[in-house]
């Protein structure tokens, strides 16, 4: 079986040299919190199927049951339209997974997601992903590729906060602030928004890391290395997802700011009826 996912080789890919330094134990422990044999066995099983189709054996393999609410709104493949679809980001991985199953399947494979070019070691996700770096050089390019999803023919899945959602004082999970780029484009390319709402939520100890963590400012967000340990938590799971009516891009006005706008449209998804 061929590896497809090397923890030895994304620690040279990305810190050169530097990465020999690294102790052998934390390598071995980081292999087993990212469980990369079975995530290596899985993809090697699904090694002929791309975009729509791996998305739903992943869906399948997990055993997920996804209860989708208001799948009526979404709009019709056909309408001639292009569409940004936004939703909250609970579990940091296995919800862009089931959206994008549920996209996917609706628009034949028509749409994209912008994410951390770390999935671009998915070859089964590659084809669907527009990558970002945020910690090296694309970081730079972040605004150019943006803009190339935007004007291409395909439709948008974001997740405006740009990273898992946090647990508050108040003991509920919701998303960080979101970011102003899918209100912008969306205006500029007058495609409708549309809300979503993904119900589910990680492991406690998840969410003490990633608050550790925002707290010491660390470049890199730690809690990263937890979330495909938190996939395999969340097999055999139920998880209800809320799909709102289309706002018109034009809603979008010069009455609020960009910012104002996307924290606006956060604040209608978390509205959305969910369990």
């Amino acid at each position: 079986m061929q590896k497809t996912i090397d923890l030895d080789e994304v620690l040279r890919e990305k810190m050169g040299k530097k990465a020999r330094w690294v102790p052998r134990p934390a390598v071995s422990w980081l292999k087993k919190t990212i469980h990369q044999d079975q995530v290596n066995d899985f993809l090697w099983e699904n090694r002929e199927l791309t975009g729509t189709p791996w998305l739903k054996s992943t869906v399948k393999y997990l055993d997920m049951t996804l209860e989708v609410e208001g799948l009526e709104n979404l709009p019709l493949k056909d309408d001639g339209r292009l569409y940004t679809f936004v939703s909250n980001h609970p579990l940091g991985g296995i919800d862009g997974v089931a959206l994008g199953s549920i996209i996917g399947e609706h628009y034949d494979g028509n749409f994209r997601y912008l994410v951390n070019d770390l999935l671009m070691h998915l070859p089964g996700l590659a084809p669907l992903c527009i990558p970002i770096n945020k910690t090296g050089k694309q970081s730079r390019d972040f605004p150019a590729m943006v803009e190339a999803g935007f004007k291409s023919d395909h439709h948008m899945l974001m997740f405006p906060a740009g990273i898992c959602s946090r647990k508050g004082k108040d003991g509920k999970i919701r998303d960080l602030d979101w970011k102003k780029a899918f209100i912008a484009k969306s205006v500029e390319t007058q495609r409708d928004v549309v809300p979503i709402h993904f119900g589910g939520q990680n492991s406690a100890k998840f969410y003490r890391i990633a608050n550790i963590g925002d707290r010491l400012k660390l470049k890199f967000t730690i809690a990263t290395l937890w979330l495909v340990d938190e996939m395999y938590k969340n097999v055999g799971k139920t998880f209800h997802i809320t799909i709102g009516k289309p706002i018109p891009w034009q809603t979008f006005d010069k009455s609020k700011s960009a910012l104002q706008w996307a924290q606006w449209v956060k604040e209608q998804v978390y509205a959305l009826p969910h369990s």
